[in-house]
């Protein structure tokens, strides 16, 4: 099954930095044999994303990659989650400054509804640092439920959004 997840960070962890914390988990998901990593995005610098009073945010660095798995869903999400935690992800609030965030964005063209998994993930077409890499990896795909990306990416801002050169 071809899918597509993003990849965020904004703490740097035992790992490094946010950029080395992505790197490291794509180098991690690179060595499973039980995921071919296809392609992966740029990187891209954005606005943290906060709860009203929060304290603020350091900046995230994202991105996003096209995998190829034989896993279920729910076995890519646990899987997701276990190099999450190898990178010293704490989930203590929504919305928290992170280590390491690994969110599966589609799953092939299915639409999942379960308890701890919804796909296409929910704040999607909300999120320009999710479409940009997206459709710089995957063009014009349809998203289920939402429609083609590329009338997706063309009607999302780069509000506060720009690629990192590495």
């Amino acid at each position: 099954m071809i899918c597509y997840i993003s990849l965020g960070s904004n703490l740097s962890g035992k790992l490094g930095d946010p950029l080395t914390q992505l790197q490291a988990a794509l180098g991690k998901i690179s060595n499973d044999p039980e995921l071919k990593l296809i392609k992966t995005s740029d990187f891209y610098q954005s606005k943290a994303l906060t709860l009203p009073d929060t304290p603020p945010q350091n900046d995230y660095i994202n991105a996003v990659a096209m995998l190829e798995t034989a896993l279920s869903a729910e076995q890519l999400l646990c899987k997701l989650n276990a190099i999450e935690a190898s990178q010293g992800r704490e989930r203590k609030q929504q919305w928290a400054a992170r280590t390491l965030d690994l969110d599966i964005l589609l799953y092939g063209e299915l639409q999942i509804q379960t308890e701890t998994l919804v796909i296409p993930h929910l704040q999607i077409k909300y999120r320009n640092f999710v479409i940009h890499p997206l459709f710089e990896i995957a063009g014009a795909i349809d998203i289920p439920g939402l429609g083609d990306l590329s009338v997706l990416s063309e009607k999302t801002t780069w509000d506060g959004l720009q690629k990192i050169v590495i």
